[in-house]
């Protein structure tokens, strides 16, 4: 959420389309003859950026997290199993998959993975990873692709991600390569690949569960418990948690296993069923995501 904030600083208009990107989504929620049938497919281009060899992470170590990004959009995780019963009912199969793209902007074969070796030893959320002139490498078009670009990022900052309606050229999500896949550097308690699932989720338009706020905020999805904060719940990962916000009848604990929370990879393992409402929305008709389909 940071990086949003700095995203309205820049500009001025940024915060006006998310607004028109919510009230796109209210609609398409609230109407069931809108909703998008069947499985979406979204080409993804890994953008590996490297200043080590160590950073220049391989071809199976990205296969490895396409693979997370399926599992986990699909409810195909191995770990399902372990949301909690009270969770079972809401848990959600998304119908979202990717696949690394097959075919580059200019129309020729690529394996979806581009390298680029660069002088900077790290990158920040000022989006220099997301340009040749600064080190990094310019998105592919944001209308076709989804890109990720991988690298090492400062501060101890496992990713970042831009949520719908903001710029082309620096549309996307950023990974540290350390918390990238499954294999390689993928570094506990982060290697379990829910770095990029977390972020996907922004760039699918989810916010985190609590809201970015204390109780009185919302998430904008009906099914995810009030949280007050964030959760860093680590293995075992005993449920029930923190219960950071009492509603009275019903109340139920957070639900840190919600991908959208901070939990270690291994805690995590649910989307809900309002959560992939919204993310489908993006594909409706006029959605922020449509062109992508």
């Amino acid at each position: 959420m940071q990086y949003l904030e700095y995203e309205q600083q820049l500009d001025p208009q940024r915060l006006q389309r998310l607004e028109a990107i919510e009230k796109q989504t209210r609609e398409f929620i609230n109407n069931p003859n809108r909703l998008v049938t069947g499985v979406v497919t979204i080409p993804v281009v890994v953008h590996v950026v490297w200043n080590t060899a160590s950073e220049n992470i391989s071809d199976a170590q990205v296969i490895s997290q396409i693979d997370v990004l399926n599992e986990d959009f699909r409810r195909l995780n191995s770990d399902a199993s372990d949301t909690p019963a009270m969770f079972q009912s809401v848990a959600a199969d998304s119908e979202i998959e990717f696949c690394l793209a097959t075919v580059d902007p200019n129309g020729n074969p690529t394996s979806g993975i581009t390298r680029t070796q660069t002088s900077s030893t790290s990158f920040s959320t000022n989006n220099n990873v997301k340009f040749t002139s600064s080190g990094g490498h310019n998105a592919w078009p944001a209308g076709q692709y989804l890109n990720i670009w991988v690298c090492d990022l400062s501060g101890g900052l496992l990713g970042y991600a831009q949520f719908p309606g903001g710029s082309a050229s620096t549309d996307g999500v950023v990974c540290d390569y350390l918390y990238f896949g499954t294999i390689g550097t993928a570094t506990p308690p982060f290697h379990l690949g829910r770095t990029a699932t977390h972020e996907v989720g922004h760039w699918l338009n989810l916010r985190h569960i609590w809201g970015d706020g204390g109780c009185s905020v919302d998430d904008f999805v009906s099914d995810t418990p009030l949280a007050g904060s964030a959760n860093f719940t680590g293995e075992p990962c005993t449920f029930p948690g923190p219960n950071t916000c009492s509603t009275g009848a019903g109340d139920q604990p957070d639900m840190f296993q919600n991908y959208m929370d901070y939990s270690d990879d291994g805690c995590m393992n649910i989307f809900t069923l309002g959560q992939k409402a919204r993310m489908r929305a993006l594909f409706d008709t006029g959605g922020a995501r449509q062109s992508i389909l």
